[in-house]
């Protein structure tokens, strides 16, 4: 694991890899990457949230196609040191519209710099293209 000095690095780095949708930090949050990060780290210093996790909990979607379409979801486990931030873990989910696992991935032993690019995330798990067969019609010849 490999420690970013600060959040602007941390989310200019996810950010350039893809990562520049909506997340959630523990479950609430909602904003971009480093806003939402902001905005936790800042009701933690008003004490509304308490003192910060040293485990972050970042949620949010890689792809999105509608409600009744299947979809990408992304969860990130983030070290939060003394003001460094630690990527350990992330998973990868594909589910259907009805929110049922269609396929998984996990990575671990991560950084912020080896995580993967958003397309390649979402590739892991997408199902293959199916190869298109041609029938032809057979011909008989009198």
């Amino acid at each position: 694991m490999e420690a970013i000095s600060d959040l602007n690095t941390f989310a200019k780095i996810l950010t350039a890899k893809g990562y520049d949708g909506y997340f959630h930090t523990q479950g609430a949050y909602a904003g971009k990457l480093k806003d939402s990060i902001s905005e936790y780290l800042e009701n933690c210093r008003n004490g509304t949230e308490g003192a910060p996790k040293s485990q972050l909990l970042l949620t949010g979607f890689l792809q999105w196609a509608g409600e009744d379409k299947p979809y990408v979801e992304c969860c990130m486990w983030v070290k939060y040191l003394n003001g460094k931030f630690f990527l350990g873990r992330m998973e990868v989910k594909r589910k259907d519209q009805f929110g049922q696992l269609l396929k998984q991935s996990e990575l671990t032993d991560l950084s912020v710099v080896t995580v993967p690019k958003a397309r390649e995330a979402i590739a892991m798990v997408s199902d293959a293209p199916e190869q298109k067969t041609v029938h032809r019609r057979k011909r008989f010849s009198l």
